[in-house]
């Protein structure tokens, strides 16, 4: 690994913890506002990204360690499969672990950095522009995301991934012209 290089460890907990700030800033009476997800409140948000880590861990016969529910308590929900996942990551025996994914034969560590990272960022993203919170994304951030998105093709347009595109000025910044690429509002 290079030193421009960031390992899926090291990713998963810089964003983790962005994403914790996010969740940590979320007001009490907020929780159920509707998210820029279709059907979905804030805590609804929340509740994917926990389930989406929950779910990537099994396709390597792990579990995520459980925590309270994040109908009762979101911010602690989230701690619990926070640290449950940075866990396997920061072991290479766990966070290497091989199966066969939707674009060929890739390792957990990986999958967690190029989707489960992804949505803490955009989902993140989510998560303030449904509670009237801080939505700035962080321009390396954005950078990032744009180059996955980008290499993801038509697969983005999948059921339940990301709505069609939205039309933005040509000028719009980088941050808006990626959400619109991925069929949000800015």
């Amino acid at each position: 690994m290079t030193s421009t290089e960031i390992s899926p460890a090291q990713r998963y907990r810089d964003l983790a913890a962005e994403f914790t700030a996010r969740i940590d800033a979320v007001p009490a009476d907020r929780w159920d506002n509707d998210s820029p997800c279709e059907g979905w409140t804030a805590r609804d948000v929340v509740r994917h990204v926990l389930d989406s880590e929950r779910d990537m861990v099994k396709v390597v016969g792990l579990e995520l360690a459980s925590g309270p529910s994040v109908d009762d308590d979101p911010s602690a929900a989230w701690a619990a499969v926070r640290d449950s996942m940075q866990a396997i990551l920061d072991d290479p025996a766990k966070s290497t672990l091989e199966y066969d994914g939707h674009f060929g034969r890739t390792n957990l560590g990986a999958t967690v950095e190029g989707f489960l990272c992804f949505d803490l960022v955009i989902h993140g993203w989510d998560l303030a522009a449904a509670t009237g919170t801080d939505t700035a994304m962080r321009d390396a951030d954005v950078d990032w995301v744009s180059e996955i998105a980008a290499g993801l093709g038509d697969s983005i347009r999948m059921s339940g991934v990301c709505g069609p595109e939205v039309q933005v000025p040509d000028n719009a910044d980088k941050a808006t012209k990626l959400l619109a690429f991925l069929g949000r509002k800015a």
